[in-house]
């Protein structure tokens, strides 16, 4: 059916007025007035004309029209069927108070209605208008590097990240030495000095390429590749701490580029109308564990399985993991070698506000699978695997974490928490040659509350330790790779820095960026190790936000052993007190634009010695100052 219209307005003119294909509804703008009236009149199929009033306006008869005869104005079938989205030309009559002889619109044709101008996409509607330019050096606005615009027709884009960070650290480390292993005439005495210069400068490159609208739900498809190129340098006062071979001297340099990310993303499906989801990942990809990286949080290659349910409230993972070989002094992932016979399984689950609103619970079970029952040296020509210490052999274990995780706030009190329960079987034992049984426990907890801008805390950790290093129970509870956003954090002098056991083989008794003293290799090469003396800390902490772009940081952790029966075994000395003493420091974050663009961070730790720490190293307390600047594009 087609009809024709005839349009009047009165008063002030019309300002907008548009006709809708597939719907019989004609919109009209016009300011209000005392004389505003609107009337559309059409011909019907019986030739008669008849109108349609526009409630709240004034009555204007149409010619030949009845007063009570109105109809409902139907679209254009003919354009209809052409699918063409329209825009009615107004037709403005001056504003009469008497009736208007206006005579019946003829039917309209394609001069009456104006096409709407077709775009490449709704992104760039704006394009050519001042003030929306879209420059690559400009992150904060429209930037194609940036993702706002699409790359390549089907909605991919294109994501470029640039970050830049260089660490200074200025420590003190118990340094060993020996008949050999000096630079320093008549130095022939255990410990040497203790002085070390660090500096690191990594750049990491961030490409990612993915299709999809990713306002509410997930990418299609995503490809991400992160190499991070790192340059440091070592300087000490004492040889043999850098390299193997004495002839190297004090000093270290080195390079290296590890591939972090490298992975490809494929969207599955859809689950529900608020796009509940599930994914799979493979490739290098992030993972953590649990919400502060007790357990595991690496970058490692691996497959997972992950999603969502009931509108976000469920998440799931299904991973396996195979560990990459990290170089030995960037820490980084090294692909020029050999995967490691190390298998990382995990199955978790996070409820959203559960047990209140505002909380987040997590359960999790990882299966840690070692082969590696072969001799392994790092480039520094140390031996990684086994460690260094008890019998020295190669070994196998098999490990199972049941674990609880949440986080944050009841109320006004933000609360962090975690527990795990490991056991499995060891085989051989570290200082037996038997097969043991793992059963070992962890918890850590952190509680704070605001009070506008000071945010006082308080930390809990237990690490069960090892009683008897020579039963077949192996009790010392010891990570997969943890890297504890906690107490402090990489601000803490324990948390931060590796100290060597001295004495005991070449192991550390507390490794880099860890806070259980496992008494391993090296957190990157080694492995876990179940028999070692454990530790509990006891933290307060507070963060001032002195300003929107200043915070200060104090903290003060009490630290112990929880039993030295394996450090008594390791070092043939005896006895061991268990205080390992105080650990106290200072943070400065300061942000200049209160954005992570630029980031500047200073801070200054000191371990004041407890007796235990004076059994096992000179008595004296160590420190350390670091400075950190992060540029991020």
């Amino acid at each position: 059916m087609r009809r024709q219209i005839t349009i009047l307005v009165g008063s002030v003119g019309l300002t907008a007025l548009s006709l809708a294909v597939g719907g019989a509804e004609v919109n009209a703008a016009a300011e209000t007035s005392a004389a505003a009236r609107l009337e559309l009149c059409y011909q019907g199929e019986d030739g008669r004309i008849v109108r349609r009033r526009r409630p709240g306006y004034t009555r204007v008869p149409c010619p030949g029209t009845e007063p009570a005869e109105t109809e409902t104005i139907d679209a254009d079938e003919t354009y209809r069927r052409r699918g063409i989205e329209l825009v009615r030309r107004p037709t403005v009559v001056p504003n009469v108070r008497e009736p208007n002889p206006v005579s019946v619109v003829p039917r309209p044709g394609p001069g009456d209605y104006l096409p709407r101008v077709a775009l490449p996409d709704r992104w760039r509607i704006v394009d050519g208008i001042p003030g929306y330019q879209n420059r690559w050096f400009d992150p904060y606005n429209r930037n194609t590097l940036k993702a706002d615009v699409p790359v390549v027709a089907g909605h991919w884009f294109f994501n470029f990240g640039l970050i830049s960070e260089t660490l200074v650290e200025i420590r003190d480390v118990p340094t060993p030495v020996g008949g050999n292993s000096t630079g320093r005439p008549g130095e022939i005495d255990v410990f040497g000095s203790a002085d070390q210069l660090v500096t690191v400068e990594n750049i990491a490159f961030e490409f990612v390429y993915y299709k999809g609208d990713t306002v509410f739900q997930p990418p299609e498809w995503e490809f991400r590749f992160t190499p991070v190129v790192s340059f440091n340098r070592v300087k000490l006062d004492e040889i043999t701490a850098v390299n193997v071979d004495p002839r190297d001297g004090r000093t270290r340099n080195d390079e290296h580029v590890g591939i972090q990310a490298l992975f490809v993303d494929k969207h599955l499906r859809n689950v529900s109308d608020r796009y509940d989801f599930d994914s799979v990942r493979i490739g290098i990809q992030p993972f953590s564990s649990d919400f502060r990286g007790f357990l595991f949080q690496d970058n490692q290659l691996g497959v997972r399985l992950f999603g969502n349910r009931k509108n976000n409230v469920f998440q799931y993972n299904l991973a396996w993991f195979r560990r990459v070989e990290k170089d030995t002094n960037s820490g980084l992932n090294d692909l020029g070698k050999s995967l490691r016979k190390d298998d990382v399984f995990v199955a978790n689950l996070y409820w959203q506000d559960f047990p209140v609103r505002g909380f987040v619970s997590q359960a999790t079970i990882i299966h840690n699978r070692n082969r590696e029952d072969e001799f392994y040296f790092d480039e520094n020509g140390f031996i990684q695997r086994p460690a260094s210490i008890g019998m020295e052999r190669p070994r196998e274990y098999d490990v199972t974490y049941l674990g609880l995780n949440g986080d944050g706030h009841f109320g006004r009190l933000n609360l962090t928490a975690s527990i795990y329960f490991a056991f499995g079987q060891t085989d051989p034992d570290t200082f037996a040659a038997v097969e043991s049984d793992i059963e070992s426990l962890f918890f850590a907890a952190e509680a704070s509350m605001d009070f506008d801008w000071i945010r006082p805390r308080i930390s809990l950790l237990y690490a069960s330790g090892d009683d008897d290093p020579y039963d077949d129970k192996a009790t010392g509870f010891d990570a997969i790779f943890e890297n504890p956003q906690f107490a402090g954090g990489d601000t803490s002098y324990w948390i931060r820095q590796a100290i060597p056991l001295i004495g005991g083989g070449r192991v550390a008794l507390s490794g880099r960026n860890s806070v259980i003293p496992s008494l391993r290799a090296s957190k990157e090469e080694g492995q876990s190790n179940f028999t070692h003396p454990g530790i509990l800390l006891i933290g307060l902490g507070v963060d001032l936000d002195v300003l929107p772009e200043l915070r200060v940081s104090l903290n003060w952790n009490y630290l112990r052993f929880d039993d030295t029966a394996v450090l008594e075994a390791a070092r043939n000395q005896a006895p061991i007190d268990t205080e390992i003493g105080h650990d106290v420091s200072i943070s400065l974050t300061y942000r200049p634009f209160m954005s992570q663009n630029i980031v500047m961070r200073a801070s200054y730790a000191r371990l004041i010695a407890g007796k235990g720490f004076d059994d096992l190293f000179p008595n004296e307390d160590m420190d350390y100052f670091m400075f950190n600047l992060v540029l991020a594009f």
